[in-house]
């Protein structure tokens, strides 16, 4: 903590001990914008603010010197964040019996501790602009001072806290043991355990230094008697002294028309999500953050200063309570690469509602999907439209009848097949937001996916509830099946499907939802840092439909045969017959190619999608095949493949199954499912036409509704602010298209990030993909983002290395990673071998020659391992962070573990 910023301030016949950068931007000349007034809770003090005091004063004296980048690690954001210009001065309280302040000795009610605030502010002399900032229960005391001084407040930021405790919920368990009789003298005054227990609530670990600064002002008993106080002024009842300051408070912050950020820790087992969400409630503009991995001390956690900063610097011109925040950015300056049906940019297609099909057909007993089993198991199940269009129709109703309201979010945790299909379509025509998390994530991360997206419902299987139930997942519970009555109570199940079915029979449907409501929440595959929720409205999963249906022709009279689950699922949409292939959902390369011709023949498949990591099990399994199945395959006439890159080899081969097909491989993610599209033909175009130097995979061109741009990389990885129409120009990826989706789940720095460098108008997203367009419009993409490589001798992107190394007799797959420092970085080549090494080791001399020459770039070393890590949904995309790190420490001479 620098000295300069700490002194002691006389108000109201109290001394107080703060930290303020104001006096060292008066003695620099520097005029603030406003103050940052920052309160602590318990048992910490002004010090936890210290890096933000020292972050807003260098940023004032040098903004050219301040961070330009708010982290990966500390915002889960994949692009660059601007750097805060604004001169802000910051003032760091220790309250009263708390740090460096005066030991009053006597006992401080909540409502007397926001008086003693506003004593300390008017001695200050903060007549606003004010933007409060408070953590623990110093957010409860800066809330109580924005609700007291309206005039000045013009923003509010917190960090985990609580205004209201829900009427029958307990208050936090460890709390509750804190305030327990004789254990809260000897917890929290007597002992330091208090102290050391909320020390260790850190992810990672306080070093030394940093446990020694928060322990400083309570060395001894005599110091911790404001901690006692603190947790004793805890209203655990309607009965408290301070419930009614708590209640004034609660009611009062609704009436702050004024910008909020809520930065929130999920591992904080005190403050949890049901917290946040009264908050946001509460809050009329409130952006919010939640940062995976982070808890309870999230200001130890991330990079708070930073994001805090950023935020009051996107937020600055609307900190005047007359003005109402920006819209969501959206389309760049110049023009762009453009799908072909448009030149002057994407246009929506008309909206049609995806149960639209469900009613077309709702007296057709032609097959709508067919739900696949493995042989000599339970038979195959086929349904009907008309089927699917009651059962929809009957469990919708019977959701509304249940208590599902509109905007309710309901987490799917069903496997594919009919029930899930009429599940997610019966939520959709009742407005309830479907969360839809992989199945491949594991339990740890469904279980931040479903605690994260806030669900109000969880439909499951017996095996899915009985892990909500085991894990903690919120929730009321409905069951796929019909359970006895013990195993319903012990899974806590209110309903079956069955239950719904019979309600809804009586019940009407309501009124459809708007086309610009929120109808899923999305969660990403995991690969690229923890799954983020991807928020789609019924208009842009509408085009998601339309955007299919336009490029391969899938609409009525398709047989749709997808590998995977998510795609399955349109089928409906689309007005298409459609099956999933029997296989583990979890683990792609499960899948055989049996299994694919069996799910064609059902459906009389035209057209299949296949992930990458399928399709090699599919290659390797096509001797089984009889004449049958090569006869149902021989019927495809359009073959998919999607969510990493595929090799032009394996490709020819999976082709080589379906004759009559024409292979696509569309380029996209869960943010934009189809952007650009690109034929076997294509590919094998763009080889002869750019050859080996083309730099990355061809994806082709972009779709009829989706433009291109590129945001060039800078000398040190980093990609521009602003988008352009260049040709041949490597940077990161953005694009617009009516599909691609709204925002990001409570991830306010991850969505600025996905719109940085756009205006308002048009929909945008940066996808942290790096690669370039070519002369003839072609897209191609050469890696992620955060994978660029920097070194002395310039920006390397891994695909194109990746792809020569490959090339080499004896490689099945590789990695190129970086290590060392960032602008002098080595290239390191991870491969597999084939056969697979049993053991991690330096490759053989002849074969790291044989790598070196066909990459045609200095490599520090050629590492041979049995298998390379990859992502859990695709089992495809390789983890090259994770990569980068483990080869530091291999090429450091630690032990030879697997990466």
């Amino acid at each position: 903590m620098r000295p300069e910023f700490s002194r002691l301030v006389v108000a109201a016949g109290h001394e107080w001990h703060v930290l303020d950068n104001g006096p060292v931007l008066a003695e620099r000349g520097i005029e603030p914008v406003g103050t940052i007034l920052c309160v602590h809770g318990n048992p910490t003090w002004s010090y936890l603010w210290r890096s933000l005091v020292a972050a807003a004063t260098d940023a004032a004296s040098a903004p050219d010197a301040a961070p330009d980048v708010v982290s990966d690690a500390a915002a889960h954001a994949e692009s660059a964040q601007p750097a805060a210009s604004a001169a802000w001065r910051v003032v760091a309280v220790d309250q009263l019996d708390m740090g460096f302040s005066e030991r009053t000795g006597e006992h401080r009610a909540l409502a007397q501790r926001v008086r003693d605030l506003g004593d300390l502010t008017d001695e200050l002399g903060l007549s606003g602009p004010v933007v409060t900032l408070g953590h623990d229960w110093g957010g409860v005391v800066s809330l109580g001072w924005a609700v007291d001084h309206p005039d000045e407040t013009r923003g509010i930021m917190l960090l985990n806290t609580a205004v209201h405790q829900p009427e029958g919920d307990p208050i936090p368990a460890p709390l509750r043991l804190a305030l327990a009789g004789p254990i809260l003298g000897a917890s929290t005054v007597a002992t330091p355990a208090f102290l050391e227990t909320t020390l260790a609530l850190a992810h990672p670990a306080l070093g030394a230094e940093v446990k020694a600064g928060y322990r400083a002002p309570y060395a001894a008993a005599a110091r911790r008697g404001g901690i006692g106080g603190f947790v004793a002024d805890i209203p655990a009842d309607d009965r408290h002294e301070s419930r009614p300051e708590l209640d004034r408070i609660a009611v009062g912050i609704r009436a702050l028309d004024v910008p909020s950020l809520l930065l929130w820790g999920p591992r904080d087992p005190i403050f949890s999500d049901r917290y946040l969400d009264d908050l946001s409630r509460r809050l009329r503009r409130a952006d919010v953050h939640r940062v995976e991995g982070a808890g309870h001390l999230i200001a130890e956690d991330v990079d708070i200063a930073t994001l805090a900063l950023s935020w009051l610097d996107d937020r600055a011109p609307h900190l005047d309570a007359s003005e109402t925040p920006a819209e969501r950015p959206g389309v760049p300056r110049a023009t762009a690469v453009t799908g072909a049906a448009s030149s002057e940019g994407p246009t929506a297609p008309h909206y049609q509602p995806l149960w639209h099909y469900l009613e077309a057909f709702a007296e057709s007993g032609d097959t709508a999907l067919v739900e696949m089993a493995p042989p000599r198991s339970r038979p195959q199940r086929t349904v009907s439209w008309r089927l699917l269009s009651r059962r929809v129709r009957e469990i919708a109703a019977g959701l509304v009848a249940s208590g599902v309201r509109p905007g309710d979010r309901v987490s799917l945790l069903v496997p594919p097949g009919a029930d899930l299909t009429a599940v997610l379509y019966a939520c959709v025509r009742i407005g309830a937001i479907v969360v839809v998390a992989d199945a491949g994530l594991g339990l740890a991360g469904l279980t931040r996916a479903v605690r994260g997206a806030r669900c109000q419902h969880v439909i499951g299987a017996t095996k899915g509830l009985a892990a909500a139930r085991a894990l903690g997942w919120p929730g009321r519970r409905i069951s796929v099946s019909t359970l006895d009555p013990a195993t319903a109570r012990m899974l806590g199940v209110t309903h079956s499907l069955a239950d719904l079915v019979a309600l809804g029979r009586e019940t009407p449907l309501p009124a459809v939802p708007a086309s610009e409501a929120v109808a899923a929440i999305l969660f990403t595959s995991g690969s690229t840092g923890p799954a983020k929720g991807v928020v789609y409205t019924h208009a842009q999963l509408s085009g998601i439909r339309s955007a299919l249906a336009a490029q391969y022709g899938v609409g009525p009279g398709t047989g749709l045969v997808a590998g995977f689950a998510p795609f399955a699922l349109l089928g409906p949409a689309l007005g298409a017959r459609s099956a999933t292939p029997d296989m583990d959902v979890t683990a792609p390369r499960t899948l055989t190619a049996k299994a694919v011709a069996a799910a064609t023949a059902a459906v009389d498949g035209t057209v299949v999608f296949l992930s990458p990591a399928a399709i090699a099990n599919v290659v390797a399994t096509a001797p089984a095949l009889d004449d049958a199945d090569r006869a149902a395959l021989g019927g495809v006439e359009t073959f998919l493949s999607a969510g990493a890159p595929v090799s032009e080899s394996l490709l020819s081969a999976a082709a080589a199954l379906m004759p009559a097909a024409t292979p696509h491989t569309p380029y996209g993610m869960t943010e934009g499912l189809l952007l650009a599209d690109i034929t076997l033909d294509g590919i094998r175009d763009a080889a002869r036409s750019r050859g080996r130097g083309a730099g990355g995979v061809c994806v082709g061109r972009p779709t009829a509704t989706t433009t291109v741009r590129i945001a060039p990389l800078a000398n040190d990885g980093s990609a521009a602010d602003e988008p352009l129409d260049i040709v041949d120009v490597t940077g990161e990826i953005v694009v617009s298209a009516p599909h691609i989706e709204d925002h990001y789940d409570r991830l306010f720095f991850t969505d600025r990030a996905a719109r940085r460098g756009t205006v308002p108008g048009e929909r945008w997203h940066r996808t942290g993909d790096v690669g370039h367009v070519d002369s003839e419009g072609r897209l191609w993409v050469e890696g992620r983002l955060p994978h660029v490589i920097v070194t002395a001798t310039g920006v390397v992107t891994p695909v194109e290395p990746e792809l020569r190394t490959e090339s080499v007799d004896g490689v099945a797959r590789a990695a190129i990673v970086g290590v060392g420092p960032r602008g002098t970085q080595h290239l390191v080549a991870i491969v597999e071998t084939v056969p697979p090494a049993r053991a991690v080791g330096m490759a053989h001399p002849a074969l790291a020659s044989r790598v070196r020459d066909a990459v045609g770039s200095a490599l520090a070393a050629v590492i041979v391992v049995p298998a390379l890590p990859t992502d859990i949904r695709h089992n495809s995309k390789i983890d090259r962070a994770r990569l980068s790190t483990w080869a530091t420490s291999v090429l450091s001479g630690e032990r030879m573990t697997r990466p």
